[in-house]
């Protein structure tokens, strides 16, 4: 049996779109799976859409991700280059030599002509008027230096179909394609054609993409026939949605791979839910590392449906992985939000980052739970209120100075410490535990949400601070009780 061999061919136009990932991650998934090579191939051929610095974003991507690949322009391999535009020599051998077999020919046509075929829907399609002229009239033409492109020589008439591993048979009628062009007027190819010159030289067995790619598989098919070359294996993926009705997509900033770590996603994270949209493992586990993906990753959940990225979903699965953590690690992946709050150098994070680890689904939340440690001042003592507790602004201005002598008479303020003091106080007081706690919590903070309890925001404030702000409170009651 053959060594499968996949590969994730990106342009460099920009950033890691969430879709191009995917494909990155299933082509990565299916090789491993099956004990073959993924390569990295850089599609450039496009240099009206190159973007400087694009190359390496997605050698960064792929990194962050995990996605290893054994062959590529930064590590090697034996079926180099594997950057499109170092290949220009070669695709126009292979051009020529399809013009040889009758699957393509020279086109001299003018912009002004193209520009006439349109027709009254706005619709253009080329209309094989060059294919007619003679191998005189074209070596004339090539000798008086007229540009020329050269195009795939595509049957205007009948059917074709191909096998694809997720959609099953997939048929095309010749008359809805186009006679593309393969080779453009400066010597690069276009993507229809490099890829599939690429793919049968680097031994590419299967080929993995978007279902974009469904109904254009078959001009494809026509250059591997006509080459008397093997076709490869198609595997077409779903398309990733924002919702019912539109894409995910660039333009809406939402696709972006690095904005999500900017956001304070994990990497494994977004990985892991990227595989998850167009993939269902038979066991249907969601949280999986790269290897349990690499195990279970299967076909047969492969999706022929669209998917709708959920927002909601991915930022529970990043809060896991943050749950999973040890507080250093935490510590070390929150320290770029830390310092984005108001607090840093302020507070201690080892205890600031225990306190937020599982309070917390994704990073970029961090600056404002913890911004009241640094904003503290006049707030509504509506906040005192709480139903279950059955507290109020009257309760607490009984209760709040017990807090005070309480913690003033501590002298270790430490977790312990605190936390078995105010408890005896409740039960001194033959109160509930939360009448005290309650209180306490909203005098320290001004807030009715906080990452943490009274015991803990006493512990982060210290004990100078904390009796501080149980002062404040105080007056602040007294004030508005006048």
């Amino acid at each position: 049996m053959e060594k499968i061999r996949t590969r994730f061919a990106p342009s460099p136009t920009g950033f890691m779109h969430l879709g191009g990932l995917r494909t990155a991650l299933y082509c990565y998934l299916y090789s491993k799976k099956h004990g073959g090579d993924f390569i990295l191939r850089i599609e450039d051929t496009d240099q009206e859409r190159f973007v400087e610095g694009a190359v390496e974003v997605i050698y960064s991507s792929l990194h962050q991700s995990g996605i290893s690949y054994d062959e590529g322009p930064d590590v090697g391999g034996n079926y180099g280059p594997y950057v499109q535009s170092e290949r220009k020599e070669l695709y126009m051998q292979y051009a020529k030599k399809l013009i040889e077999l009758g699957g393509a020919y020279y086109c001299f046509c003018s912009k002004e002509r193209l520009e006439s075929l349109t027709d009254e829907n706005g619709n253009r399609k080329y209309d094989k008027h060059c294919l007619k002229l003679t191998k005189e009239e074209i070596e004339q033409k090539i000798a008086a230096g007229e540009p020329y492109v050269i195009r795939q020589n595509i049957p205007t008439e009948g059917k074709t179909s191909y096998e694809d591993m997720v959609y099953g048979t997939i048929t095309v009628d010749y008359s809805d394609l186009e006679d593309n062009i393969l080779i453009k007027s400066d010597g690069m190819p276009t993507y229809n054609f490099a890829n599939v010159i690429d793919d049968h030289l680097m031994n590419i067995t299967h080929v993995i993409r978007g279902t974009e790619y469904l109904s254009s598989t078959p001009k494809y098919n026509l250059m591997y026939d006509a080459f008397g070359w093997e076709r490869p294996k198609y595997i077409h993926l779903p398309t990733i949605m924002k919702d019912a009705t539109r894409k995910l997509s660039k333009r809406y900033g939402d696709a972006n791979f690095d904005d999500f770590l900017n956001k304070g996603y994990l990497p494994e994270a977004v990985v892991n839910y990227v595989a998850l949209l167009g993939w269902s493992p038979k066991e249907n586990v969601e949280k999986m590392t790269m290897q349990q993906m690499i195990e279970l990753f299967s076909l047969d959940g492969v999706s022929k449906s669209p998917s709708i990225f959920d927002d909601v979903k991915l930022r529970w699965l990043n809060g896991e992985y943050l749950k999973e953590m040890s507080d250093e690690q935490f510590e070390k992946v929150a320290l770029p939000f830390f310092q984005k709050s108001k607090v840093y150098g302020k507070y201690d994070l080892k205890l600031l980052s225990a306190l937020l680890k599982t309070r917390v689904e994704i990073l970029s939340e961090i600056p404002e739970k913890i911004d009241f440690l640094e904003e503290f001042g006049e707030y509504d003592t509506q906040l005192f209120y709480h139903k279950k507790m059955k507290t109020d602004a009257q309760m607490a201005l009984t209760v709040l100075p017990w807090i005070k002598e309480a913690l003033e008479g501590l002298e270790e303020f430490t977790h312990d410490a605190v936390h078995d003091r105010l408890i005896a106080l409740a039960t001194e007081k033959e109160m509930k535990n939360g009448q005290i706690l309650w209180p306490a919590r909203v005098a320290l903070s001004g807030k009715d949400v906080t990452p943490g309890g009274a015991i803990e925001l006493a512990l982060i404030l210290g004990k100078e601070e904390s009796l501080r702000r149980i002062n404040f409170s105080l007056e602040l009651l007294k004030k508005n009780a006048q």
